[in-house]
């Protein structure tokens, strides 16, 4: 084993079975802060994160995505088994292995294949306190001397075991000649030959890395001469992979009975059942598991409505405050328009949002954190099965509901490759959280007043919740269809394991509710400030002198006008500006495309909301507050400028069927570029973002004219 490298470049591996408090223990080590990217080459996440070992010593934590074993089936397992491989650019230098004190013999067998790498290993032991529910009692000091690697006892939800961890890291890290650990099992009476023959052709693999090489080397990035080699070295000696698999799992588990039996003391296995168990009994019944569901699904919607109306009032006075006082203050100039009619009147229609996105990133990190969420997959496997899914596609649709980007990046856990690619095509029909600014101006304008239905429950709360119902409604079905189009014959399995119930880490739901903001603002206010301030443009100008010619025709009404009938001269003002916009770049480009819009209710204006929103669909308030700051400068709020808006004929433009049916076709339109381009790259071929893109769209047409002419 090669010595530990120099503690100035140190980069330590973390790595545990799904549901060990891995993410727990990296956010306590790096502070939350951290830095997610994708590794070398695939579109899997890769978090990082400084942390500081001890005062002379900095390292670098790479959270890998959780394996149970070194030989993977998932694709995010395969980018931690080529990590681990080193055949992969990232190369760590130590392991941070977390184990499951509550499921130790499961975890051992990934932490037994570890030491056989030769790697310097430290076990960080989790669950120590459910192991102690459960009646297990585990001997540290004994495992450790069985194992040969030291284990530090920790609880990164309660801090503690933390500085004890880090001692010993920086122990091993420190030391000039690491200890030798022997082979947990005799490896090379597996294959003899042939792991010596690898092992000539790679130098420097241990013997449990020469086996890898020989099962698995067609996956590895070598080059056409060793991968010659290699597989000749398979035919000269025989070599059966799957055999030799099946023969090391067994071993490995003989040797973990026997440290088991030494070193941990089950408990009878008749005692009482846990908390976990009892609650399961009732929330993944039959009946009451999907009671319950909508009942979560309804407190949560209702929750963006109850919670986030003062501070979005408050946002929004401030804003209109300010943007008043600086038109006041400002000269009348191409420049001040720009600062208040285009920047500030964009960022005011994203800002006053935030209230919202984060209520919902912190109910859903609350779903997460307490272990609900992992039994809404299991409570709707039935269900997706009939569609064509399996209860794994739960997840990644959920997390839809946030953002459709890492959720698509997310189907990665879907070992079946036609529901994975299912599950990728209707994921953006989930309600993200670029929608909720759209639903809630829209709602504001169907249901103008705080309407309460049995007292209780906000009307504008059952509008929202049956968006998302909607969403998930016509998922359902589209994957009921494409599931007889996606001619891909795999068998299919759903295996979960429960993680258990845990009280929610309020810490953690607060940070990650202003990242998620801090994200939000950050993302979308470069679009829409970028949008905005080309709509400002397109909007205050137009082809010749059509915008002067109806500037100096209503200049001439103004100034025929009586001093004395104010409200003519208002009236004809508004006018005035409403000409200059239908005659501008924006209104022309409007009314060129009503026509195909108009049976949807929707009016020029909305269809330049429409254009601009393809490059995310929270530009369209920014648009919208553009567009109408553009045609008339008042003190109005966006909401009562739409409010007040109407057609030529003098008709209302934003009715309720109008606002219906733009709802329906934000929720069921494909307008997102990011989106497209997350699936272009996670299914390797155009075919499929342009199948998405063209499906969506006409969906979205048809349903929102058949809202509109229902309800017109």
């Amino acid at each position: 084993m090669k010595e530990v490298v120099k503690k100035d470049n140190l980069k330590i591996a973390l790595v545990g079975n799904p549901n060990s408090g891995k993410t727990s223990l990296f956010n306590v080590l790096t502070g939350l802060r951290q830095q997610v990217g994708n590794f070398p080459g695939v579109t899997v996440d890769k978090k990082t994160g400084q942390t500081k070992i001890s005062a002379d010593c900095n390292a670098t934590m790479i959270d890998l995505p959780g394996t149970y074993s070194l030989y993977p089936r998932r694709a995010d397992e395969w980018v931690a088994y080529k990590v681990l491989m080193r055949v992969d650019p990232v190369v760590p230098d130590a392991i941070l292995l977390v184990v499951d004190a509550s499921n130790l013999k499961r975890n051992l067998l990934f932490c037994s294949q570890l030491i056989d790498l030769k790697y310097p290993v430290v076990i960080a032991l989790t669950m120590m306190d459910i192991a102690a529910k459960k009646g297990i009692l585990i001997d540290i000091p004994g495992l450790e001397r069985d194992l040969g690697v030291p284990v530090v006892s920790v609880n990164p939800r309660k801090d503690k075991g933390i500085p004890e961890l880090k001692k010993t890291l920086d122990k091993l890290i420190k030391q000039s000649q690491p200890n030798k650990v022997n082979d947990f099992i005799p490896i090379k009476e597996l294959a003899p030959d042939a792991i010596t023959q690898v092992k000539e052709l790679v130098p420097d693999l241990s013997d449990y890395a020469g086996l890898h090489y020989l099962i698995n080397h067609e996956n590895f990035p070598l080059n056409d001469t060793l991968q010659e080699n290699i597989e000749a070295t398979e035919v000269r000696n025989k070599f059966n992979p799957t055999k030799t698999q099946a023969q090391e799992i067994l071993q490995r588990y003989t040797n973990i009975k026997t440290i088991m039996d030494k070193n941990v003391v089950l408990p009878d296995p008749l005692q009482r059942k846990l908390f976990t168990e009892r609650l399961d009994n009732l929330l993944l019944h039959r009946v009451w598991g999907y009671v319950i569901l909508l009942l979560v699904l309804f407190v949560l919607f209702q929750s963006i409505f109850w919670l986030a109306q003062y501070p979005m009032d408050g946002i929004d006075w401030l804003f209109t405050q300010f943007t008043s006082k600086l038109s006041a203050i400002l000269p009348t100039a191409w420049w001040s328009d720009l600062l208040v009619n285009g920047v500030l009147a964009g960022l005011g229609g994203i800002v006053v949002f935030i209230p919202q996105i984060m209520i919902l990133f912190g109910m859903v990190t609350l779903l997460e954190d307490t272990g609900y969420m992992a039994r809404i997959s299991f409570l709707s496997d039935k269900l997706m099965r009939k569609v064509g899914l399996n209860g794994k596609s739960v997840m990644p649709m959920i997390s839809g509901f946030a953002c459709a980007v890492p959720a698509i990046m997310s189907t990665r856990n879907i070992e079946n490759r036609k529901e994975r690619l299912l599950t990728i095509m209707i994921t953006p029909l989930m309600s993200c959280s670029a929608r909720l600014p759209v639903y809630t101006i829209l709602v504001g304008l169907m249901v103008p007043d705080n309407r309460l239905v049995l007292g209780f429950m906000s009307v504008k709360g059952l509008i929202m919740m049956a968006m998302y119902l909607l969403g998930i409604i016509m998922s359902l079905i589209v994957a009921f269809v494409l599931k007889f189009w996606i001619k891909i014959k795999e068998k299919s399995f759903f295996i979960m394991e429960l993680p258990l119930y845990r009280g929610p880490r309020w810490k953690n739901v607060g940070v990650t509710m202003v990242e998620k903001a801090k994200i939000f603002v950050k993302d979308a206010g470069k679009v829409i400030i970028v949008i905005s301030l080309i709509l400002w443009f397109l909007s205050s100008y137009g082809p010749g002198k059509r915008m002067e010619n109806a500037e100096n025709h209503y200049a001439q009404l103004i100034a025929q006008t009586s001093t004395t009938d104010s409200l003519k001269i208002e009236q004809l003002t508004l006018e005035q500006g409403t000409a200059k916009l239908e005659n501008s770049y924006a209104g022309i480009l409007g009314h060129t495309i009503e026509p195909v819009i108009k049976p949807l209710g929707f009016d020029w204006k909305i269809g330049i909301a429409l254009i601009t929103s393809f490059a995310a669909r929270e530009v369209f308030v920014g648009t919208m507050a553009t567009l109408y700051s553009v045609e008339a400068d008042n003190d109005d709020t966006l909401q009562q400028k739409m409010e007040n808006a109407t057609r030529s004929d003098g008709s209302k433009v934003y009715t309720p069927a109008t606002a219906l049916s733009l709802m329906v076709f934000y929720v069921l339109a494909m307008q997102c570029m990011s989106t497209l381009a997350i699936v272009k790259r996670e299914t390797k071929s155009w075919k499929w973002p342009v199948i998405q893109f063209g499906y969506m769209t006409v969906l979205a047409y048809v349903c929102s004219f058949i809202a509109y002419q229902l309800f017109k």
